[in-house]
């Protein structure tokens, strides 16, 4: 697996690693990756009738709780209907690099999957307002009562107790034998990256996987990858 590799092996030059983009599989993160902040969060701190949803931020990040519990106590204190989320999320932008990323990986033949701790109603309506169609999302769900949201977590696995959304059984389940890409910024995106086979980070994920040094590509934003695609995928144009 080339995750085993340590993270100097990934200074070499892009075109010295060439990669047939369409023998790949290529997830992404959703909030802080696909978006330029973490939209999840926003909706806590906008719409969050008290302040404990920090208490429960620190518990998660230092470790102490599952993202499934600091999730499911965080949206007790939300106060914002349907119609209210749908509103603010009809204002959220995309980076504007994914259009063209996206279109150079449908051009491989390559379906990119969405893999997200955040809510798939959430998701679902960012990319329909930013007319993105035909990607798989895998995330957790929500049902809606006036101005509470309760959500639940299709994805989780007793095996794998941290995660709300165990990202790890996504990428073996769709990975078809191909090489795994994953892309992501975050705490949840750790353990996917420990087992995907070429992996691009920043922020938490970056720090996290240099400490464990383990090799990743540092990218900014999603130009930073599509450049990085275009440069290790030629030699296998046919």
């Amino acid at each position: 697996m080339l995750n085993n590799r340590i993270l100097e092996d990934r200074t070499v030059k892009p075109e010295e690693k060439a990669i047939d983009l369409s023998q790949c599989r290529v997830f992404f993160d959703f909030d802080g990756t696909i978006t330029e902040f973490d939209v999840l969060d926003d909706i806590i701190r906008r719409f969050c009738a008290t302040d404990d949803w920090i208490v429960w931020e620190r518990d998660w990040a230092a470790g102490k709780i599952s993202s499934h519990k600091c999730l499911r106590e965080q949206l007790r204190s939300v106060r914002a209907s349907k119609e209210t989320l749908a509103t603010y999320l009809s204002e959220i932008r995309v980076d504007r690099d994914f259009y063209r990323l996206l279109a150079l990986l449908r051009k491989k033949g390559v379906k990119p999957v969405i893999i997200s701790d955040s809510f798939s109603f959430f998701i679902k309506t960012i990319l329909d307002h930013n007319g993105i169609k035909g990607i798989r999302v895998y995330a957790n769900g929500l049902k809606f009562f006036k101005d509470r949201l309760r959500p639940f977590f299709p994805h989780f696995k007793v095996e794998c107790p941290k995660c709300a959304n165990c990202k790890k059984t996504h990428l073996d389940d769709n990975a078809d034998g191909k090489t795994t890409i994953y892309i992501g910024d975050g705490h949840s995106d750790m353990c996917a990256a420990e087992h995907a086979d070429l992996v691009f980070a920043k922020g938490t994920l970056l720090k996290h996987m240099k400490e464990k040094k383990l090799s990743c590509f540092e990218f900014c934003n999603l130009g930073d990858i599509y450049q990085h695609f275009k440069e290790v995928n030629r030699g296998t144009e046919k």
